[in-house]
């Protein structure tokens, strides 16, 4: 992959697409029957606010949620226990899909592919690690996710 390439962060449109991503995302579970049991009484803006960041982050943007939210830590004491099904994992990464149009993410197959693919990873380790007797890596940096097999399409 070339150096010149922008970063996933960048490519989507900066925090203000995350942002638009994350809410468009947690409107979406306060009415869903698999996930709005993880709410009660609605998603707060604090949470909305702190997700967008992780996932800024994650996708090349400041390292706001490593230095002001405490890393990876606490992302992982966020999941500690719930007990997350595989159905429920599911349509965490399906509703994000969605939301990812409903924000109007970039479109393009290879923005999309890596998007996708972190929902993957990401919701299998949360799926994981949030179970009764995890066995669970308690330190790590916030992962850096990046274009993978293919960068961006530049005509």
């Amino acid at each position: 992959m070339a150096g010149d390439d922008p970063t996933l962060y960048q490519w989507a449109g900066g925090q203000a697409a995350f942002d638009r991503m994350i809410n468009a995302f947690y409107d979406r579970v306060e009415t869903d029957d698999l996930l709005s049991l993880f709410f009660p009484g609605g998603v707060h803006e604090d949470h909305r606010r702190h997700v967008a960041t992780w996932w800024g982050e994650v996708f090349g943007g400041p390292a706001a949620y490593t230095e002001q939210l405490g890393g990876y830590e606490q992302m992982l004491h966020k999941h500690t226990g719930l007990a997350i099904t595989n159905e429920q994992r599911f349509r965490f990464a399906s509703l994000m899909s969605l939301a990812a149009d409903d924000a109007e993410m970039p479109a393009d197959p290879e923005f999309r592919s890596a998007l996708v693919a972190y929902l993957e990873w990401g919701t299998r380790l949360a799926l994981g690690n949030s179970q009764p007797g995890a066995t669970v890596m308690e330190h790590a940096p916030v992962p850096r996710w990046g274009w993978g097999e293919a960068p961006p399409y530049k005509p």
